[in-house]
């Protein structure tokens, strides 16, 4: 059994083919809502094999057959891992051919006993990644006052969600990336990091700085949570700061934040980045979360604070939870639904990220939310119908402040925050998929 898609990218055939070539491209195309994680990548596209993990526990190696590579212009990889090659057969041909002076038609052929119904999603999400981030990387190139010369960002967090699909797309983009990890350095991308105590030369050869690690802030909001989200954030951010300041060549410092800083309970009012904080531990938390990042902003780097609303992705955060309930058709509001969400892709955010240490003009907290909130009726009935679930069951009020406690349910799990990416609008920025509708169908492969 044969399998063939193809399509046309607005992108050069060097380009194209040099981007699968990039350490993340396995990261980048790998669906979100399949089980599968990447384990290692290919070191050459002629000779070399990724491994990927798969349920329930097993291996999937596909290693790339030398016979069937030819520079820009195909490679090929099998599957060679027992006991799956026992099971199905797999062999995957990607083809690449110049269909104009700028744009490339990129076609996968795959030999396989796996369905067609089960390919086509898969196949359909890794062409519109590709497309997507090619668009994205080469605006900014286009753009961008110093030329197009790549940058090397460290990254903290590089293991969680948004770190990981982070560092992907940077190193496909053709920035280097070096990771920050707590744990002693295991590779020639990483750096070892003491939150607390960081190396004076930590830095050293570093363009930017993009700091994503802290304690998530999901969980019951005792003494001993409060103080962990508190140690991972406020001392670690300001130790990078002021590292950040004293490094020659370190240009910009962009941290996480949260819409949390708005309070947990603002009703219908369009909140934008010059709304005033509101109340509560979040807002306390988030405020010297920002404060933090003073001594590099006052040593004349620049700094950016991304105040994320809720991540939308199946491999974590909300949705991950949210989709095993909504699939099998228990999904419901949560009591009246009236509370606004301030959500955004994972995909957008990344190009958040990528804006804020790029361009030189994005200063200061940033709202990185989709300029369509939505309140969580809208949303409960949004995920049913791209499920095609029914979302008649209503969750009571009364069940997150039983799972959570109270402050946690108050500020966290229900809070209403109606959040305007109001700056980002004022440079021109442009969302991926600015409605939840279309995020959600990308992200769970429902796509008609």
């Amino acid at each position: 059994m044969g399998f063939v898609t193809s399509q046309v990218v607005d992108a050069p055939l060097d380009e194209v083919f040099a981007w699968h070539q990039r350490p993340g491209a396995v990261h980048r195309l790998t669906p979100p809502w399949q089980p599968v994680r990447v384990r290692s990548e290919a070191e050459s596209l002629r000779d070399g094999r990724a491994v990927l993990s798969v349920p329930p526990g097993l291996r999937w190696v596909a290693q790339h057959r030398a016979d069937g590579y030819q520079e820009r212009r195909r490679f090929t990889d099998e599957l060679t891992s027992f006991p799956l090659r026992t099971l199905t057969r797999w062999r995957h041909v990607h083809e690449f051919d110049a269909a104009g002076p700028e744009s490339t038609r990129v076609t996968d052929r795959v030999d396989t006993l796996v369905p067609d119904a089960l390919l086509r999603p898969m196949f359909a999400y890794r062409h519109r990644q590709l497309a997507a981030d090619l668009a994205v990387h080469a605006a900014h190139r286009e753009t961008r006052e110093s030329g197009a010369e790549p940058m090397t960002v460290a990254v903290s967090g590089s293991s969680g969600l948004v770190g990981s699909a982070l560092t992907a797309f940077l190193s496909t983009g053709g920035h280097h990336v070096v990771r920050l990890v707590r744990r002693p350095a295991r590779a020639g991308d990483e750096r070892h990091w003491r939150p607390h105590d960081p190396d004076g030369d930590l830095l050293v050869g570093v363009d930017a700085v993009v700091h994503l690690a802290g304690e998530p802030i999901a969980g019951r909001f005792t003494d001993r949570h409060r103080r962990a989200l508190r140690d991972s954030r406020i001392g670690p951010t300001r130790r990078l700061a002021e590292l950040a300041a004293s490094t020659d060549g370190v240009r910009c410092l962009v941290t996480a934040s949260a819409v949390g800083y708005y309070g947990p309970d603002r009703g219908s009012e369009v909140l934008t980045e010059d709304s005033p904080r509101g109340d509560g531990f979040l807002a306390d938390l988030v405020d010297e979360w920002e404060r933090a990042s003073t001594p590099a902003r006052d040593a004349g780097v620049r700094v950016v604070n991304v105040r994320t609303g809720i991540v939308q992705s199946p491999a974590g955060g909300v949705l991950r939870l949210l989709y095993p309930v909504f699939f099998a058709g228990l999904g419901g509001r949560i009591g009246d639904g009236r509370q606004w969400m301030s959500w955004i892709g994972i995909d957008d955010l990344l190009d958040v990220y990528l804006r804020a240490v790029l361009d030189e003009r994005l200063t200061g907290p940033v709202n990185a939310v989709a300029p369509a909130p939505v309140t969580n009726d809208e949303y409960t009935r949004v995920l049913g119908r791209v499920l095609r679930r029914p979302t008649l069951l209503t969750v009571p009020s009364a069940a997150p402040r039983a799972v959570l406690g109270t402050q946690a349910a108050e500020e966290f799990a229900q809070a209403s925050q109606r959040v305007e990416p109001y700056r980002l609008a004022g440079l021109g920025h442009r969302f991926r998929s600015p409605d939840l509708d279309g995020t959600l169908r990308h992200l769970l492969g429902r796509l008609p």
